[in-house]
């Protein structure tokens, strides 16, 4: 399984980014997958995450700016990033939940995308 992450690169204070993440098996082997960042000298956190039925959820600090989408023809996610704020600098990796070989619940990584808000 890989996990394609795109779309991030240098925009200004309250301008806008779609990050994409591709699979290169059906997504519909997935349960919850989501969108993560790690700011600078910081961990790395939850954006967004959205479930297969779909519903989703965000993390406070991105409400109403970020929107997460989930294509399950197309193998993809995406995260539409509104009224960007410095803030959100960080690199963007998704993730999905899924079972490996041997049918352990395991977790599959992108390589991450960075995203640069100047102000």
């Amino acid at each position: 399984v890989q996990l394609q992450a795109s779309g991030g690169g240098l925009v200004q204070a309250g301008g806008s980014l779609r990050l994409t993440c591709a699979a290169d098996v059906t997504i519909d082997i997935f349960g919850d997958m989501g969108w993560y960042r790690r700011p600078p000298g910081k961990q790395r956190e939850l954006v967004a995450r959205i479930t297969p039925i779909p519903t989703t959820d965000y993390a406070d600090a991105v409400k109403a700016r970020f929107t997460i989408s989930r294509d399950n023809v197309e193998n993809t996610i995406s995260l539409q990033m509104n009224s960007l704020k410095p803030e959100d600098t960080a690199v963007y990796y998704c993730g999905a939940r899924g079972v490996d070989d041997v049918g352990a619940t395991t977790d599959f990584w992108g390589q991450g995308t960075q995203v640069t808000v100047s102000s």
